[in-house]
């Protein structure tokens, strides 16, 4: 029997993870390996009969360049007792290939201790996706299928923010980003948005419902003071896993409940939320600004990869073959500045749990402070007396004060 290469995708779609597939199929299949690949995740690999196909060239060749993934994905996260090495014997694999975020690269590394304790050779290589870009690779090295998405979102709010110009009012946009505030930045930016609000920006302060309905309402007042009715703030969703139970419930949302008593935010629009506390805020004030929510994730996550991503992922796709001819293993693929493929350790970003510890926006970082201090628009102390025809109390909304930053 050929030595055999699995591949499994977990976690949520990302533009360019048939990229990935393609390349390191079309790389071992040139090799002389079998390719297999499985459909379902973990749950499939460690299940009695596990669902996978056979991949050839033809089905590689006819997936590298669209959205969406050819294999399909999973969420499951396998306990250390579901793990068994059947399929591994079986199939007479030699290397495993996850591609995913960190919840996918941390149970690679925990499947990859359990194949060691078993006397099994077999080697595992992370390819890193997500629409998020946060997990922790090299500074200035982006996860793949981040650029695509960001183009995509892109797309979508500007025409959002044609929308708020032709009617003279505001939206209030939420993104995906979970922890992290990449996404929402990398769009707010992009699109010149007045107001951006992601979770790292609260470096000094607690993050609270209040604070973030205070800074989108500084920004509405401080473009009304400037004559212009209209704009767009975007948030991060990521602001909600610094915010306790009790926070959410008292937004007043009707939520589902979870099997611990947790509301399930996946199941509502946090734009709906955002939105409906800053409206409910706004009729308190002598200003009467309407705001629609809108909320941004899901339509980024399959769009096609742009020119960009199917480079970059058919270049981590080649590096995985790179890595593995090199003998190395229980490792992320990460492509250099100059093109060279390069392992990242998972024992060198996890914590003390085995988790991978995220990557966040550095919100001190030159280009992130720039965009905040100098094309964005919110209340400061030389706004109080005209804000004051709008509030009770200007140094309320005042950005820097909310966010106890230096001016």
């Amino acid at each position: 029997m050929k030595d055999a290469v699995a591949i499994l995708c977990a976690g949520g779609p990302a533009p360019g993870i048939n990229t990935v597939i393609s390349s390191v199929a079309k790389i071992f299949l040139n090799n002389g390996y079998t390719v297999l690949g499985l459909n379902g995740g973990y749950k499939s690999l460690f299940a009695d009969e596990p669902d996978f196909i056979y991949i050839d060239f033809d089905f590689a060749d006819n997936i590298f360049a669209r959205g969406g993934s050819a294999l399909v994905m999973s969420r499951h996260k396998p306990t250390d007792k579901e793990f068994r090495s059947d399929f591994f014997e079986k199939y007479n694999v030699k290397l495993l290939v996850t591609i995913g975020g960190d919840d996918t690269a941390s149970t690679a590394n925990r499947v990859s201790k359990y194949l060691k304790s078993k006397n099994l050779n077999v080697a595992n290589i992370h390819v890193p996706k997500t629409i998020d870009n946060d997990l922790p690779l090299p500074a200035g090295i982006p996860t793949f299928g981040y650029e695509s998405a960001r183009e995509e979102g892109v797309k979508l709010a500007t025409a959002i923010y044609e929308d708020a110009r032709t009617s003279s009012n505001w939206f209030v946009v939420s993104a995906m980003g979970r922890e992290a505030g990449h996404l929402a930045f990398g769009i707010g930016e992009a699109c010149h948005y007045p107001m951006v609000i992601i979770p790292e920006m609260f470096d000094k302060t607690p993050i609270t419902f209040d604070k973030i309905t205070r800074l989108v309402i500084s920004s509405m007042v401080k473009r009304r003071i400037m004559g212009i009715p209209y704009g767009v703030a975007i948030i991060s969703e990521g602001v909600f896993h610094f915010m306790s139970d009790d926070d959410i419930i008292g937004t007043g949302v009707q939520f589902t409940y979870d099997e611990h008593g947790h509301p399930e935010l996946g199941n509502v629009s946090k734009s709906h939320i955002f939105n409906m506390l800053v409206q409910q805020r706004m009729k308190d004030l002598r200003i009467k600004i309407k705001s629609r929510p809108n909320e941004m994730g899901y339509e980024l996550r399959c769009c096609r990869p742009i020119a960009y991503d199917l480079a970059y992922a058919t270049e981590l796709g080649l590096g995985v073959y790179t890595l593995f001819n090199e003998g190395i293993t229980g490792c992320v693929v990460t492509i250099n500045n100059e093109g060279k493929a390069e392992p990242l350790y998972l024992k060198d970003v996890e914590d003390e749990n085995g988790k991978i510890k995220p990557r966040l926006v550095d919100i001190n970082s030159p280009r992130v402070q720039t965009i905040y201090r100098n094309n964005m628009h919110y209340i400061t102390p030389a706004d109080y007396k005209q804000a004051a025809k709008y509030v009770d109390n200007p140094e309320e909304f005042d950005f820097f004060k909310i966010l106890e930053w230096e001016e």
